[in-house]
């Protein structure tokens, strides 16, 4: 390989929730070829056999389709990584489960596979007794594991790549004090100096991820970290997905690190933009410039959205994308329609009738496309969009109402009676119910409604 392939750049299917059908895989690898992306992680979480039941084999049906996917890979020049997670319930210290492992990998490396993944992420903080006395920590007990397997699969095949996911993969984790004292500093000692390591910055979604950061990571890991990114995942929150651009990491990032991976939204057909992007930030070779390429990438994007009688507007089409942006950020067109809306609900603010000529407009629009978007002939774009944009047209709607209410009220003590929006249906259900308890402030801390006696 060229020193520009050695860089990994590409896709994490590694979500929690229903992983990707083969013919999503098999487009994302058109796109990943078209776009110069040219590596593939298959760790999908709800792979029964990639965590919960890691010690079997697969069968034979499930071995053939997998090694479709390694030979759809090829053919478009990606690197197949596979990822495999025993860390829920392996005893580092029996041999038996180092065996069963190895398997697992030989009957992988059958089907043409030679990248590896062995992840110790998201599993309980706490060892097997005979593990404890035998390693003393967790970082020595996944170094151990992880160094054999590696030795043992060059022994098939030399040319064998391995890549490791720490307990504590994020800073704040580390902070925390998971995997226990030194645990960065033992991984950086003690594991084979080829196997890369996986790490998603300070945060487990991180909005930035810096320089200084990194270098950091490098003196830890004694090599460049291989960064894991989650900007764009959405499995921690069924109620959004996040269409904005990559952005908040500088270009310098590319020759501090072995490669950027993205683990994206669960819902395949939401991706385009965000990995469209990556792609445009490592080829990139100037400014980094993340809302030029979110417009280029919306405009690429644009002719999924054919409908059955209407033609999308771009400019609609980025508005919505506006309101699904980024995790800690709204796009900028949502943004303003946001600080609109709270302007609006104060009637005694200046310029109120143009505020609220201005948003009656945005709503308008979005709940108009919102409609349309019912006639998408990509009916996989519009099952991914349709519970998120029709609580968008939900809410807009009710907002509406109650600015209509707010000009014609005659008593300013007189209450909002939504005739539409009825109790117990409209933000109803335990999950609302339990939100209402605690008052979020705007620096993301709590306070509850009432006060609170101490606990005894």
């Amino acid at each position: 390989m060229t020193e520009q392939s050695e860089f990994m750049s590409g896709v994490i299917e590694g979500f929690y929730g229903e992983p990707w059908t083969q013919g999503e895989r098999f487009e994302l690898f058109g796109q990943m070829s078209r776009w110069g992306l040219n590596t593939y992680f298959y760790g999908p979480k709800d792979d029964l056999k990639h965590r919960a039941i890691w010690r079997e084999c697969y069968t034979n049906p499930e071995t053939e389709w997998l090694g479709s996917v390694i030979q759809e890979c090829a053919t478009h020049g990606i690197r197949f990584i596979y990822g495999i997670g025993p860390g829920l319930d392996i005893r580092y210290s029996n041999p038996v489960d180092i065996e069963l492992l190895q398997l697992r990998l030989e009957q992988l490396l059958s089907l043409g596979c030679q990248n590896f993944a062995i992840l110790f992420d998201d599993i309980p903080d706490g060892m097997d007794a005979d593990d404890a006395k035998r390693f003393g920590s967790f970082a020595s007990a996944q170094c151990h594991v992880t160094n054999a397997l590696l030795l043992r699969m060059r022994e098939r095949c030399p040319q064998v790549k391995f890549c490791f996911c720490p307990t504590p993969y994020c800073g704040r984790m580390v902070a925390a004090g998971l995997g226990g004292e030194g645990y960065l500093e033992t991984l950086g000692e003690h594991l084979d100096s080829e196997i890369e390591i996986f790490w998603t910055g300070p945060e487990i979604i991180s909005q930035e991820i810096t320089v200084s950061h990194i270098l950091e990571m490098q003196r830890l890991f004694r090599r460049k970290p291989l960064i894991w990114d989650n900007l764009h995942a959405n499995d921690y929150d069924g109620r959004r997905f996040f269409c904005g651009p990559y952005s908040g990491r500088s270009p310098e990032l590319r020759n501090l690190v072995s490669g950027i991976l993205s683990n994206p939204n669960n819902e395949f057909p939401l991706n385009y933009v965000p990995l469209c992007t990556l792609a445009m930030f490592v080829h990139n070779t100037g400014y980094w410039d993340a809302r030029a390429a979110y417009l280029a990438a919306m405009k690429d994007w644009l002719p999924q959205f054919t409908t059955l009688h209407h033609s999308i507007p771009l400019d609609d089409l980025v508005l919505l994308g506006d309101c699904y942006y980024l995790p800690q950020e709204e796009g900028f067109h949502a943004e303003a329609l946001y600080q609109t809306v709270e302007t609006v609900l104060d009637p005694s603010a200046d310029d109120w009738m143009v505020h609220f000529h201005h948003f009656r407009e945005q709503s308008s629009r979005l709940k108009t496309l919102c409609f349309r978007l019912t006639e998408l002939r990509h009916r996989r774009l519009f099952y991914a969009l349709s519970r998120r944009i029709w609580e968008l047209r939900e809410e807009l709607d009710f907002l509406e109402r109650y600015v209509a209410f707010l000009t014609t009220r005659k008593d300013p003590k007189e209450l909002f009676h939504p005739e539409v929006h009825l109790a117990g249906t409209y933000r109803g259900g335990i999950v609302p119910r339990l939100q209402r308890l605690l008052n979020r402030q705007v620096d993301g801390t709590f306070q509850t409604t009432s006060p609170v006696s101490s606990v005894p």
